[in-house]
């Protein structure tokens, strides 16, 4: 079974640093494009970052750009997620994602089970 396992989140302050961890199992990692989405509190989960297979293409969403990096090691099968300069609207459920680029299950998503960051002002 693909699992997808994020690690990392906690309480940091305002200003503060984390790094968050997605660990896959059960899939070819360097067959799937991995991202992060939040979702906040009576908010929709929205994008944060994604990085292809290989990690030679990044996308940021405009709310984290230059805090946020995302970055990936295929020879451990772990995305993560840098955040720097954190702010009290960065709180939210954190998640992973995997999609596969190509056959038949080309798309299809799998999801983490989320990890809380909390930014305390």
């Amino acid at each position: 079974q693909v699992q997808l396992v994020e690690s990392g989140g906690r309480l940091v302050q305002a200003g503060g640093s984390l790094r968050l961890s997605c660990a896959a199992s059960g899939l070819t990692f360097s067959n799937y494009h991995m991202g992060w989405f939040r979702q906040a509190p009576g908010k929709e989960r929205v994008f944060v970052a994604a990085i292809s297979t290989s990690g030679g293409n990044t996308v940021t969403s405009d709310t984290v750009k230059g805090r946020f990096t995302i970055s990936r090691d295929n020879a451990k099968n772990t995305a993560y997620l840098q955040m720097n300069s954190l702010k009290p609207e960065d709180t939210a459920v954190y998640y992973c994602n995997a999609r596969r680029i190509s056959g038949f299950y080309a798309n299809v998503n799998y999801w983490g089970q989320g990890t809380q960051v909390t930014v305390s002002s």
